[in-house]
């Protein structure tokens, strides 16, 4: 069941999918049709599932899955990967590549692979300071006021 991102529950489990290049004009409500398909169908066990959705950037799929009356099991999320693997396959995207690392730099989303980052950060070409995209968060609490942060406050910082 496909409700709005933000009426979900601060508690609500978020998966976010950072594309390594933000998505065209022409993509974007193809892909919004799509999620919005999908999430109406979500169900684990039959049940249906109350997720939203919200692509902030233009750049980055997150999925909120309010767990209270229904939670995800195995299945659903193997669902939801497989859907992801799809957009993937259709738009020329990079969706599920756990290695790389989503920073800002004067106001454009770098994406780079993790070797590339801490070589940047090594090398003082990034600071502790620099704004990071941490997809470690778990609910939407966490998204809504940690997502988006200074590396020193996120997973990023030991390599600074």
């Amino acid at each position: 069941m496909l409700c709005a991102f933000d009426q979900l529950p601060d508690h609500a489990r978020i998966w976010i999918y950072p594309s390594q290049r933000r998505l065209t004009a022409d993509e974007l409500p193809l892909i919004k049709e799509k999620i919005t398909a999908f999430l109406e169908e979500w169900t684990a066990h039959g049940s249906d599932l109350k997720a939203g959705f919200s692509i902030p950037y233009d750049q980055f799929i997150v999925i909120a899955l309010d767990e209270d009356a229904q939670s995800a099991t195995g299945c659903s999320i193997d669902k939801s990967v497989h859907f992801i693997q799809s957009l993937e396959q259709t738009f020329g995207l990079v969706l599920l590549d756990k290695m790389n690392v989503n920073y800002k730099n004067e106001g454009d989303i770098v994406t780079v692979d993790l070797k590339n980052f801490k070589k940047s950060a090594k090398s003082k070409e990034l600071s502790s300071e620099t704004i990071v995209f941490n997809h470690l968060v778990v609910n939407k609490s966490d998204f809504d006021n940690h997502w988006e942060c200074p590396a020193h406050s996120s997973w990023h910082n030991r390599f600074f």
